[in-house]
Order: structure tokens, then C-alpha cells, then sequence
């Protein structure tokens, strides 16, 4: 028997993330040996194998697939099979519902293999201009409430720069969130349509680059925050201690909430928390008139 017949492959692909050129030649071929190729958008995925003649069968794998999806699919890897996942554009995995199927076929037993290429992430790193040693993938901002809130003073408090996407119509209102977590120096670059016709990256304050999109963007956008320097994290009173910081402020007729936002700014520790430390100091200084 041979290894065909002993166990299937899954083989998790990565593809252009714009120019269709932009493939390997382990790619190429290990879409054409595969039985099956799995896709988010089949149209997309046709025209990528169109353009390189393989003619694999294409089917619809995406977020709304369901769990008897990936059980079905990892019993064909289990028969034998050699199965390719792809994403939309870029390395699966990264924003897309592959994660799923990649860890049931490996609890199966089966061999789970990447064949590296295009990464929106790195591209956008490398020619954002920005500096940086360590970098955080942040994925999709939330769209509101304190869950949006976490994710933007987690970015502000990174050492590292940070790599997220963003929606073209919702660019301008993100970048201006963003804004007061950042310490004033750091910059950011917007990268629209990477590898594309019409690729552009803009460099700038979230605030600058804000006002440049605020009627929208068009194409698909990835956004690089610079990292944060050692000195960004100091406060403005290196040598007092924060509660000596704290009640500065607080006699300068700032509102708790003034104040933890100020302290996020200069320490770049998560704003929640420092409003926490605030509250808790106010609520020691009532009780201590009182008595």
C-alpha cells in the first residue's frame, strides 16, 4: 500500500494577494496534484486557476460552512485525499475561517502541511516604511463598544508595531480612535491594495491620514502602527511615583476619566485599568475627609 493510499494531505496554500503572477512554483503544483481545492469564493479561486491551467475540482469552504463541513472534509483527508486550502488572497489562517479544519484534521492524524507565499501582513510591513523589530497581528477592529476600546489601548500600549485590516469604509472613524492611544510621534501607513493596479501607501498620524480618508477609501487595506520607543512610555514625572501623578492631575481639575486617559497616554498601560487605580485613590481621599 502506498503513502497515497495510507493518509490523506492537507495542504494550506497561500495565493496573490492581488497580482495573480505572484504564486510559487510549489503552489502552482501542489493545487494541480491535489484532488480537491477548498475556497472562500470559488469565482475568485477559478480565476487564479485559470490563469495558471490547473483545472482541480474548486469547492466552497467559508466561515458559514458548519462543523458537519469540516467533519466531512477531514474524513475524505482520512480515505486518502489531498486537499488544498486557500483563502481569498494571502496565507489562510490569517482572518479566515480555515483555523477550524486545520486543527480537526490534525487531531485526526492527518498530515498538515503550508506551502508559504503572499502575506498581506509582511507586505504591508515591508513597505510601510516604518521601523520596527517585533510586530502583533490585531486582525479586524471591532466595530464598537469595550471590546473596541481593549483592542485600541492594547495597540497604544505595544512596543512592537502592530498590523491590523481594516474595511475601506470604516478606515477614517478607526484611524481617528485610534489617535488619542497613541503617543504623538507614533506614525502610521495606510496600505491600499497591495501588489495591485492602483497600490498606495500613505504615511502619517492616525489624525492626518484620518482626515485624508475620511470620504472613504476604496480596495482592501492593511494598516501598520510604528512601534512604541522605550522613552514613549515614561510619564511626564519619570522620578514621581504614579499616585503622586494621579492626584497632579486630579487637582488640576481633571475628571477621573481625564485622568486615566492622560496617564494611558504617557505610560501606555491600558487606560481601564489606570481608571480603576484613579477611582480607587479618589474614592480613599472622600473617605479621609470624612472621618
Amino acid at each position: 500500500m502506498n503513502e497515497r493510499t495510507q493518509a490523506g494531505l492537507l495542504s494550506v496554500v497561500a495565493t496573490p494577494i492581488g497580482n495573480l503572477d505572484d504564486i510559487t512554483l510549489r503552489a502552482v503544483a501542489t493545487l494541480r496534484d491535489a484532488d480537491l481545492v477548498l475556497a472562500e469564493d470559488t469565482r475568485r479561486t477559478r480565476n487564479l486557476l485559470t490563469q495558471h491551467n490547473i483545472g482541480t475540482k474548486l469547492r466552497s469552504f467559508h466561515a458559514h460552512s458548519g462543523p458537519e463541513a469540516v467533519a466531512h472534509i477531514v474524513e475524505q483527508l482520512r480515505q486518502g485525499k489531498r486537499i488544498a486550502l486557500v483563502t481569498d488572497a494571502g496565507t489562510p489562517l490569517v482572518s479566515d475561517p480555515g483555523s477550524d479544519l486545520v486543527s480537526a484534521a490534525a487531531a485526526a492524524g492527518v498530515r498538515v502541511e503550508s506551502i508559504p507565499g503572499p502575506s498581506a501582513v509582511l507586505a504591508a510591513l515591508a513597505s510601510s516604511g516604518l521601523p520596527f523589530d517585533t510586530f502583533r497581528f490585531a486582525g479586524f477592529a471591532p466595530r464598537s463598544g469595550g471590546k473596541r476600546t481593549e483592542w485600541l489601548e492594547r495597540i497604544g500600549a505595544d512596543d512592537g508595531a502592530s498590523v491590523f485590516f481594516e474595511a475601506p469604509t470604516r478606515i477614517a472613524d478607526t484611524l481617528q480612535d485610534l489617535a488619542p492611544h497613541l503617543h504623538p510621534s507614533r506614525r502610521v501607513a495606510v496600505c491600499r491594495e497591495l501588489t495591485k493596479l492602483h497600490e498606495e501607501v500613505v504615511r502619517g498620524s492616525p489624525s492626518e491620514l484620518a482626515a485624508r480618508f475620511a470620504e472613504g477609501a476604496r480596495g482592501e487595506i492593511t494598516v501598520v502602527v510604528e512601534r512604541g520607543e522605550p522613552q514613549q512610555k515614561q510619564s511626564a514625572t519619570p522620578q514621581a511615583p504614579r499616585s503622586e501623578r494621579i492626584a497632579e492631575l486630579l487637582a488640576s481639575g481633571a475628571s477621573p476619566r481625564d485622568v486615566a486617559r492622560t496617564l494611558a497616554l504617557e505610560l501606555h498601560l491600558p487606560r481601564r485599568e489606570l481608571y480603576a487605580e484613579v477611582l480607587a485613590i479618589v474614592q480613599a481621599g472622600a473617605a479621609k475627609d470624612e472621618s
